[in-house]
Order: C-alpha cells, then structure tokens, then sequence
C-alpha cells in the first residue's frame, strides 16, 4: 500500500518579505507509483531529498535576499524547494530554476501560486545531459550540490556551459569536503573565486559549518 505524501506549510521570513512554502514533512516520504524516479536512477532513500529546505538552502536564500540583480538573468541549480527562486521571482527577477527529481517543478508551481506569484520558468535537466534549451545566465546559483566526487565535474562544466562571458556563481556547501575541487575547475574555466563564511545564521538551529563559494567571470 502506498501511503499519502504527508506535507508540511511554513513561512520563511527575509525582513518584510515573507515566503510561503508546502514541502515533504521529512525525509521519510516517498511516492513513486509509476516508478519514473526509479527509471532516472532515482532510489526510495534519494527520493524525498528535493523535498526539505536544507539548512544551504536558507543560507543561499538570506544571500540572494540582499542581492543586487537588476536585469541579471538568474538560474538555480538542483533548485529543490526552490527557496531562492521564489524569493526571486516575489522581487521581480529573471530567475529560471531547474532539477532533475520529476516532481520538483510541481512543487515549483503550487509554491509559486501559493505565494501568488507568476510561475517561474523551470526545466528538469541531468547534468551529464547537453541537450536542453536553457542558454546563457549572467548569474548561476545553487546549494548544497557537491554530494559525490562525480558529481564536481559535471556540475562544472554545466555550469560553465550556461555561464555567459561576465558572469557570477553563487555556491552555499555546507562543507562536503569537495568545494576546492570545484574551485579548481571554474578557476581553469576563467573563474576567480571566493570562499567565506556567511555573515549571520541566527534563523537556523544549529551553527552553519559551510561556506559560501562565490566565483565571477569577466
């Protein structure tokens, strides 16, 4: 018997901006009756991951709250709940999300009516995978992506693949062992970077031992 998804409603709050989200109630959920996140290679213990804010996802959020974007076109990699996308999108931005789980852009859409926003633009992608339309960002964020050694390269060279000639990347690890690796592959790609403590992380419950990478081309 498959058992209902239990979900859980909470407002995340970035000064007098208040962001509503619906997610997975923990990581104990999982819903793949017709086995289409199995066939991506996707297992039960993996599936309810995308579904959680993550501690990186509210330290790139507070980030990106102070982030002066102009008419930058945003993307967020392996966006999950989409935390900073539809914070983003609630401040006018050009942000486009994407992840691989299938039921990410879902969520994407009953979160963003659920704040009463205008959808946000979201394509699923595999980062092995070169054929999606997406094109070119002037800023590429994401967090907590540097789970397996594999992973860097890819992530790399999506990233650079989507970067336009001036460009920044934002990066919340939260200190996988691996943001050097990744470093060293922007920084071949003409990247310079940063790593740096976030300022303040008073709305999380326990101190945040990550970093926050940030690496601007041009």
């Amino acid at each position: 018997m498959v058992l209902p998804l239990r979900l859980r409603y909470q407002t995340v709050e970035f000064g007098s901006t208040d962001i509503h989200i619906c997610s997975l109630r923990d990581k104990q959920e999982f819903n793949d009756a017709e086995g289409i996140a199995e066939e991506l290679g996707i297992s039960s213990a993996q599936w309810p991951l995308f579904g959680v804010v993550w501690p990186s996802s509210l330290v790139l959020a507070h980030y990106m709250s102070e982030f002066d974007f102009g008419v930058k076109r945003i993307l967020e990699v392996g966006c999950g709940m989409a935390l900073s996308s539809l914070l983003l999108n609630k401040k006018k931005a050009d942000i486009t999300a994407t992840d691989y789980h299938p039921d990410a852009e879902h969520f994407l859409h009953r979160n963003t009516a659920l704040n009463n926003d205008s959808q946000i633009d979201f394509e699923r992608v595999n980062w092995s995978d070169d054929t999606d339309s997406l094109g070119l960002f002037d800023v590429i964020i994401g967090s907590d992506l540097l789970y397996e050694d594999e992973h860097i390269e890819l992530l790399g060279d999506f990233i650079v693949s989507h970067a336009s000639p001036l460009c920044e990347v934002i990066i919340v690890d939260p200190g996988r062992g691996r943001k050097n690796k990744l470093s060293t592959q922007l920084t071949n790609a003409g990247f310079t970077g940063t790593h740096s403590k976030p300022l303040h992380t008073d709305y999380l419950d326990v101190p945040f031992k990550g970093y926050i990478l940030s690496f601007i081309r041009g």
